[in-house]
């Protein structure tokens, strides 16, 4: 019997499985009703571009995830250490630390006559029993967990206090930055507290480094952000660029226009 062509063609389709294929995206029909889907390297490519970019914004967010808890830690010790200053006033008729150190600023200084007051067994090196640049303890609240420079470098101990706190506002004015490493050019003046005209807006104390931040910068520079205690027991995490600039056109609370009785910040 002989068979129309369009009767053959409907023949041949139902006894075949054919495969009908685009070249771009690789799509694959069979007779069956199923499909398979593969992807062309063009495809992979900007599937990979945007992984990466995705990966790229996310970065920077997942690191400052993880380094917020040592950011908290190291503000809940810079509070730990505003108690001690608190105590020390007490005892000592509302007066700030000063051994007649032109150093004391330095937290390997200031550390000893607050030592009583700080919960850690602080003690001198038995090979240095004089030195006060190293000590015999278990690091606590004197290290911020986010330092790595102190551990090695300031005998784990990462915060700094006001030289205002020691030298008079007429002293501070006439003062540099220089002026802060020599040993006999301003002789040491106890301030008292009464004399502290914005206890919530003079720095007490306060991270040596931007430890949380990168680059790693001190005092001297409008870069980065740390943690500040001040007079008041407060503790508030501020760029560097939050600060008013002292007298020696830094962010520096050691040099703070009006001394004692000035403001570090609004």
């Amino acid at each position: 019997m002989c068979l129309t062509a369009d009767r053959r063609d409907a023949r041949l389709r139902s006894v075949l499985v054919y495969s009908y294929s685009y070249r771009n995206n690789r799509i694959h029909l069979r007779a069956d009703g199923r499909t398979r889907v593969g992807f062309a390297l063009v495809e992979l490519v900007l599937v990979i571009a945007i992984l990466s970019v995705l990966a790229a914004l996310a970065m920077p967010v997942y690191f400052g995830a993880r380094e917020l808890p040592r950011r908290t830690t190291c503000a809940s010790s810079l509070r730990q250490i505003g108690l001690a200053f608190s105590m020390y006033l007490a005892d000592w008729d509302g007066a700030f630390p000063n051994t007649g150190d032109p150093y004391l600023w330095m937290g390997r200084r200031w550390r000893w006559p607050l030592a009583p007051y700080l919960g850690e067994a602080l003690s001198g090196d038995p090979e240095r029993p004089a030195d006060p640049l190293h000590s015999t303890r278990t690091p606590r609240i004197l290290v911020c967990p986010s330092d790595a420079t102190a551990p090695e470098k300031y005998d784990s101990t990462s915060y700094g206090y006001s030289a205002a706190f020691y030298h008079s506002p007429t002293q501070i004015a006439a003062m540099t930055t220089a002026d802060l490493w020599q040993l006999d050019r301003f002789r040491c003046v106890t301030q008292k507290e009464s004399a502290v005209a914005f206890p919530a807006q003079k720095v007490l104390a306060a991270e040596w480094l931007t430890n949380h931040t990168s680059p790693s910068v001190g005092w001297w520079d409008w870069r980065g952000a740390r943690n500040y205690l001040f007079v008041d027991g407060h503790v508030n995490y501020l760029a560097a660029r939050r600060l008013h600039a002292g007298v020696s056109g830094l962010p520096d609370p050691n040099l703070t226009v009006g001394g004692v009785g000035g403001k570090d910040v609004e």
